[in-house]
């Protein structure tokens, strides 16, 4: 379904239980909201909760910015590198407002908040900018952005910022397989028939990668989150695979040693990807947060 949040129109999923506690979660760059494995949520459903799920956006079937332009990266990159301002057509800080705007719609008081990768980055700023609405917090695979932290190797930069190699389905199907086999887990490697299936669903509900550019524009311009997450007060779990090839773990670790009585669970072997073995581990950590914070027996609005 569609919803108008924050003024925009906001592709969002809404499955289990109406009354029960709600898990909102927050996909990564250039992901769509189906990239949050089903086997994930119906786990967190199992468990009598409430899932949302939603595009970001600029990306899936969420309203896009397209009249902004493809942007330059290389500027971006050369900016970001001698410390000058990069603008961007909005910024994560507004992406966290939409996430907002989409509880509001819901009329959701408080949420479970999980973002992985750039999600995660997004739940930073949501869990600084209105902890109100934040019950616990789980950040997966991301960074505070933090300029002393390590980056990804060249091979992966190189692939993230690569085109497909023509036009056409086949071609965007291959570029995608490529680049989540570049960045994926060591320890769990895909299936690479479910893998390209996946795929090839995700081009087909939408392909639209100047979104993901515009989203990676607002990536750089955010900087150095740190010091928002001395004012994260929501219990936090961190997630972080120890193989992540392009959010190194030192990334994790840094936001450890920054939350407040942040718990963590780093994964031998996992990389930057949700593999289907690790779901119910995932699961149960949103899960087991979710007990640390207030009990919120319904996320919904009370008159």
């Amino acid at each position: 379904m569609h919803i108008q949040a924050h003024g925009l129109r906001i592709a969002v999923e809404d499955q289990g239980p109406r009354t029960g506690p709600v898990v909102l979660l927050i996909m990564g760059l250039g992901m769509q909201l189906i990239a949050w494995p089903q086997p994930l949520v119906q786990s967190l459903q199992d468990q009598g909760f409430r899932v949302v799920r939603f595009d970001n956006r600029d990306i899936g079937l969420s309203q896009g910015f397209d009249d902004a332009g493809v942007p330059s990266m290389a500027l971006a990159a050369l900016r970001y590198a001698l410390h000058l301002p990069v603008h961007s057509p909005y910024r994560l800080a507004d992406m966290a407002q939409d996430a907002v705007a989409v509880l509001d719609a819901l009329g959701i008081a408080q949420a479970h908040v999980c973002g992985a990768s750039m999600g995660g980055m997004i739940a930073q700023h949501l869990a600084a900018q209105a902890p109100q609405r934040v019950a616990s917090l789980t950040l997966m695979m991301t960074t505070s952005g933090a300029r002393a932290l390590p980056r990804p190797s060249w091979a992966v930069q190189r692939t993230l910022l690569s085109r497909p190699r023509g036009p056409g389905t086949s071609a965007a199907v291959d570029w995608i397989v490529h680049m989540l086999r570049t960045i994926g887990s060591p320890g769990y490697p895909p299936d690479l028939q479910a893998l390209r299936a996946r795929a090839l669903e995700s081009v087909q509900r939408a392909w639209h990668p100047a979104g993901s550019a515009r989203q990676l524009l607002a990536i750089v311009a955010d900087g150095d989150r740190t010091p928002l997450l001395q004012r994260i007060t929501a219990p936090t779990r961190i997630v972080h695979g120890m193989a992540d090839p392009l959010v190194p773990l030192a990334c994790g670790q840094h936001l450890a040693q920054h939350i407040a009585r942040a718990e963590t669970d780093f994964i031998p072997g996992l990389g930057h990807d949700l593999p289907d073995a690790l779901l119910e581990r995932f699961a149960q950590g949103i899960a087991h947060n979710a007990g640390r914070g207030p009990s919120a027996l319904s996320g919904l609005w009370r008159d």
